[in-house]
Protein backbone atom coordinates (compact mmCIF):
# COMPACT_ATOMS: atom_id res chain seq x y z
CA UNK A 1 0.00 0.00 0.00
CA UNK A 2 1.15 3.51 -0.78
CA UNK A 3 1.67 5.46 2.48
CA UNK A 4 -0.97 8.05 3.37
CA UNK A 5 -1.51 10.12 6.53
CA UNK A 6 -5.09 8.89 6.57
CA UNK A 7 -4.23 5.24 7.29
CA UNK A 8 -2.10 3.32 9.75
CA UNK A 9 -1.53 -0.17 8.42
CA UNK A 10 1.00 -1.77 10.79
CA UNK A 11 1.10 -5.14 9.03
CA UNK A 12 0.49 -4.74 5.29
CA UNK A 13 -0.87 -7.97 3.88
CA UNK A 14 -1.13 -7.88 0.07
CA UNK A 15 -2.36 -11.50 0.06
CA UNK A 16 -5.33 -10.74 2.33
CA UNK A 17 -8.72 -11.25 0.70
CA UNK A 18 -10.30 -8.50 2.77
CA UNK A 19 -9.26 -5.06 4.03
CA UNK A 20 -10.78 -3.79 7.28
CA UNK A 21 -10.93 -0.02 7.78
CA UNK A 22 -11.30 0.96 11.45
CA UNK A 23 -12.63 4.33 12.62
CA UNK A 24 -11.85 5.62 16.12
CA UNK A 25 -14.01 7.25 18.79
CA UNK A 26 -14.17 10.94 19.70
CA UNK A 27 -10.89 12.10 21.21
CA UNK A 28 -9.21 8.89 20.07
CA UNK A 29 -6.85 7.95 17.29
CA UNK A 30 -5.65 5.08 15.15
CA UNK A 31 -3.47 3.79 17.98
CA UNK A 32 -6.46 2.07 19.59
CA UNK A 33 -6.34 -0.51 16.79
CA UNK A 34 -2.60 -1.25 17.02
CA UNK A 35 -3.14 -4.72 18.49
CA UNK A 36 -5.80 -5.79 15.98
CA UNK A 37 -3.60 -7.07 13.10
CA UNK A 38 -2.06 -9.75 15.31
CA UNK A 39 -5.51 -11.16 16.06
CA UNK A 40 -6.73 -10.86 12.47
CA UNK A 41 -3.82 -12.33 10.49
CA UNK A 42 -5.87 -13.09 7.37
CA UNK A 43 -7.27 -9.55 7.15
CA UNK A 44 -5.43 -6.35 6.26
CA UNK A 45 -6.30 -3.99 9.13
CA UNK A 46 -6.10 -0.30 8.24
CA UNK A 47 -6.85 2.15 11.05
CA UNK A 48 -8.14 5.50 9.82
CA UNK A 49 -6.30 8.48 11.32
CA UNK A 50 -8.33 11.68 11.36
CA UNK A 51 -6.63 15.11 11.51
CA UNK A 52 -5.81 16.72 14.85
CA UNK A 53 -4.30 13.77 16.75
CA UNK A 54 -1.22 11.56 17.03
CA UNK A 55 0.81 11.83 13.79
CA UNK A 56 -1.57 14.56 12.54
CA UNK A 57 -1.68 16.65 15.69
CA UNK A 58 -0.74 19.88 13.90
CA UNK A 59 -3.72 19.60 11.54
CA UNK A 60 -7.13 21.11 12.22
CA UNK A 61 -9.76 18.51 13.21
CA UNK A 62 -13.10 18.41 11.43
CA UNK A 63 -16.17 19.72 13.24
CA UNK A 64 -18.80 18.75 10.65
CA UNK A 65 -19.58 15.33 9.22
CA UNK A 66 -20.28 16.26 5.59
CA UNK A 67 -16.86 17.77 4.75
CA UNK A 68 -15.12 14.97 6.63
CA UNK A 69 -16.92 12.29 4.62
CA UNK A 70 -16.34 14.16 1.35
CA UNK A 71 -12.61 14.26 2.12
CA UNK A 72 -12.53 10.60 3.18
CA UNK A 73 -14.15 9.39 -0.03
CA UNK A 74 -11.27 10.91 -1.98
CA UNK A 75 -8.52 9.96 0.48
CA UNK A 76 -9.55 6.30 0.76
CA UNK A 77 -10.55 5.73 -2.86
CA UNK A 78 -7.14 4.28 -3.90
CA UNK A 79 -7.43 1.71 -1.09
CA UNK A 80 -10.85 0.37 -2.07
CA UNK A 81 -9.26 -1.82 -4.75
CA UNK A 82 -10.08 -5.08 -2.95
CA UNK A 83 -13.08 -6.25 -0.91
CA UNK A 84 -13.33 -4.30 2.33
CA UNK A 85 -15.34 -3.84 5.51
CA UNK A 86 -15.76 -0.94 7.96
CA UNK A 87 -15.55 -1.05 11.76
CA UNK A 88 -16.34 2.04 13.79
CA UNK A 89 -16.60 2.66 17.51
CA UNK A 90 -18.83 5.42 18.91
CA UNK A 91 -18.14 8.49 16.74
CA UNK A 92 -16.39 6.12 14.34
CA UNK A 93 -19.67 4.26 13.81
CA UNK A 94 -21.29 7.40 12.44
CA UNK A 95 -18.31 8.14 10.20
CA UNK A 96 -18.30 4.57 8.86
CA UNK A 97 -22.05 4.65 8.22
CA UNK A 98 -21.95 8.00 6.41
CA UNK A 99 -18.96 6.91 4.34
CA UNK A 100 -20.82 3.77 3.27
CA UNK A 101 -23.80 5.90 2.25
CA UNK A 102 -21.55 8.33 0.35
CA UNK A 103 -19.90 5.48 -1.57
CA UNK A 104 -23.32 4.20 -2.60
CA UNK A 105 -24.41 7.64 -3.83
CA UNK A 106 -21.22 7.83 -5.91
CA UNK A 107 -21.73 4.29 -7.29
CA UNK A 108 -18.39 3.32 -5.74
CA UNK A 109 -17.51 -0.10 -4.28
CA UNK A 110 -19.46 -0.77 -1.08
CA UNK A 111 -18.25 -2.42 2.12
CA UNK A 112 -18.96 -6.13 2.35
CA UNK A 113 -19.88 -5.67 6.00
CA UNK A 114 -20.54 -2.72 8.29
CA UNK A 115 -19.45 -3.35 11.90
CA UNK A 116 -20.70 -0.63 14.25
CA UNK A 117 -19.93 -0.35 17.94
CA UNK A 118 -21.01 1.62 20.98
CA UNK A 119 -23.38 4.04 19.26
CA UNK A 120 -27.15 4.23 18.89
CA UNK A 121 -28.55 4.18 15.34
CA UNK A 122 -28.28 7.64 13.73
CA UNK A 123 -31.99 8.09 13.08
CA UNK A 124 -32.79 7.93 16.80
CA UNK A 125 -33.07 11.25 18.69
CA UNK A 126 -30.30 12.05 21.15
CA UNK A 127 -31.79 11.81 24.66
CA UNK A 128 -28.75 13.49 26.24
CA UNK A 129 -28.00 17.22 26.42
CA UNK A 130 -25.14 18.42 24.17
CA UNK A 131 -21.76 18.95 25.79
CA UNK A 132 -19.58 20.66 23.19
CA UNK A 133 -20.39 24.22 24.29
CA UNK A 134 -19.69 23.70 27.98
CA UNK A 135 -16.70 25.47 29.61
CA UNK A 136 -13.55 23.37 29.55
CA UNK A 137 -13.64 21.93 33.08
CA UNK A 138 -17.37 21.14 32.95
CA UNK A 139 -16.95 19.73 29.44
CA UNK A 140 -14.26 17.24 30.44
CA UNK A 141 -16.03 16.28 33.66
CA UNK A 142 -19.32 15.65 31.84
CA UNK A 143 -17.61 13.44 29.24
CA UNK A 144 -15.82 11.45 31.92
CA UNK A 145 -19.05 10.95 33.84
CA UNK A 146 -20.99 9.89 30.75
CA UNK A 147 -18.44 7.67 29.01
CA UNK A 148 -15.29 7.31 31.09
CA UNK A 149 -12.09 6.62 29.22
CA UNK A 150 -10.24 9.92 29.76
CA UNK A 151 -6.90 9.10 31.44
CA UNK A 152 -6.35 10.71 34.84
CA UNK A 153 -3.15 12.25 33.49
CA UNK A 154 -5.22 14.53 31.24
CA UNK A 155 -6.86 16.08 34.30
CA UNK A 156 -3.58 16.35 36.18
CA UNK A 157 -1.32 17.83 33.47
CA UNK A 158 -2.15 21.40 32.42
CA UNK A 159 -0.31 21.16 29.10
CA UNK A 160 -1.91 17.84 28.14
CA UNK A 161 -5.32 19.18 29.07
CA UNK A 162 -4.77 22.27 26.92
CA UNK A 163 -3.73 20.05 24.00
CA UNK A 164 -6.47 17.46 24.37
CA UNK A 165 -9.53 19.60 25.11
CA UNK A 166 -9.80 21.40 21.73
CA UNK A 167 -9.57 18.08 19.87
CA UNK A 168 -12.23 16.50 22.04
CA UNK A 169 -14.45 19.56 21.65
CA UNK A 170 -14.08 19.41 17.86
CA UNK A 171 -15.05 15.73 17.81
CA UNK A 172 -18.05 16.29 20.07
CA UNK A 173 -19.12 19.23 17.92
CA UNK A 174 -19.03 16.91 14.90
CA UNK A 175 -21.10 14.24 16.67
CA UNK A 176 -23.60 16.54 18.38
CA UNK A 177 -24.36 18.59 15.24
CA UNK A 178 -24.62 15.50 13.04
CA UNK A 179 -27.80 14.52 11.22
CA UNK A 180 -27.92 11.45 8.96
CA UNK A 181 -27.69 12.24 5.25
CA UNK A 182 -30.21 9.47 4.58
CA UNK A 183 -31.81 6.53 6.33
CA UNK A 184 -32.17 4.51 3.14
CA UNK A 185 -31.13 0.95 4.01
CA UNK A 186 -27.70 -0.17 2.84
CA UNK A 187 -27.16 -3.26 0.73
CA UNK A 188 -24.58 -4.89 2.97
CA UNK A 189 -24.79 -6.92 6.20
CA UNK A 190 -24.64 -4.86 9.37
CA UNK A 191 -23.58 -5.99 12.83
CA UNK A 192 -23.84 -3.82 15.94
CA UNK A 193 -21.66 -4.36 19.01
CA UNK A 194 -21.86 -2.94 22.51
CA UNK A 195 -21.07 -3.35 26.17
CA UNK A 196 -23.79 -4.84 28.35
CA UNK A 197 -23.07 -2.18 31.00
CA UNK A 198 -22.86 0.79 28.61
CA UNK A 199 -25.29 3.27 30.16
CA UNK A 200 -25.02 5.55 27.12
CA UNK A 201 -25.93 3.04 24.40
CA UNK A 202 -28.67 0.53 25.15
CA UNK A 203 -29.43 -2.79 23.50
CA UNK A 204 -32.60 -1.29 21.99
CA UNK A 205 -30.59 1.58 20.49
CA UNK A 206 -28.18 -0.91 18.94
CA UNK A 207 -31.09 -2.98 17.61
CA UNK A 208 -32.37 0.10 15.77
CA UNK A 209 -29.41 -0.18 13.34
CA UNK A 210 -31.31 -3.11 11.80
CA UNK A 211 -33.61 -0.70 9.99
CA UNK A 212 -30.62 0.61 8.02
CA UNK A 213 -29.75 -2.54 6.09
CA UNK A 214 -31.51 -4.77 3.55
CA UNK A 215 -29.18 -7.63 4.41
CA UNK A 216 -28.36 -9.70 7.49
CA UNK A 217 -28.32 -7.92 10.84
CA UNK A 218 -27.29 -8.94 14.35
CA UNK A 219 -26.37 -7.40 17.70
CA UNK A 220 -23.61 -8.77 19.92
CA UNK A 221 -23.10 -7.60 23.51
CA UNK A 222 -19.91 -8.10 25.51
CA UNK A 223 -19.19 -7.62 29.21
CA UNK A 224 -18.28 -4.01 29.97
CA UNK A 225 -19.21 -0.40 29.47
CA UNK A 226 -18.74 2.05 26.62
CA UNK A 227 -15.11 1.04 26.12
CA UNK A 228 -15.75 -2.69 26.38
CA UNK A 229 -13.63 -3.19 23.23
CA UNK A 230 -10.46 -2.53 25.23
CA UNK A 231 -11.13 -5.11 27.94
CA UNK A 232 -12.87 -7.61 25.63
CA UNK A 233 -10.64 -7.20 22.59
CA UNK A 234 -9.99 -10.91 22.08
CA UNK A 235 -13.70 -11.81 22.28
CA UNK A 236 -14.63 -8.97 19.94
CA UNK A 237 -11.95 -9.83 17.38
CA UNK A 238 -12.88 -13.51 17.48
CA UNK A 239 -16.44 -12.51 16.56
CA UNK A 240 -15.26 -10.09 13.86
CA UNK A 241 -12.94 -12.71 12.38
CA UNK A 242 -15.81 -15.20 12.16
CA UNK A 243 -18.09 -12.67 10.48
CA UNK A 244 -15.48 -11.61 7.94
CA UNK A 245 -14.41 -15.20 7.22
CA UNK A 246 -18.02 -15.85 6.25
CA UNK A 247 -18.01 -12.74 4.04
CA UNK A 248 -14.80 -13.86 2.36
CA UNK A 249 -16.22 -17.34 1.77
CA UNK A 250 -19.22 -15.98 -0.15
CA UNK A 251 -17.33 -13.38 -2.22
Amino acid sequence: MKPTPWLRCLKPNPQAQLRLFCFHHAGGGAIIYNAWPAQLPHIEVCAVQLPGRETRIRETPFTRMEPLVQTLTTALHPYLDKPFAFFGHSMGSLVAYELAQALRRMAQPAPFHLLLSGRRAPHLPDPHPPLHRLPNEAFLAAIQQRYGGIPDLIFQDVELKALFTPLLRADFTLVETYHPSTTQPLDCPLTAFGGDSDHYTSHAELMAWGALTNKAFAVHLFPGGHFYLNEQRLLLLTEIAALLRFDAAVM
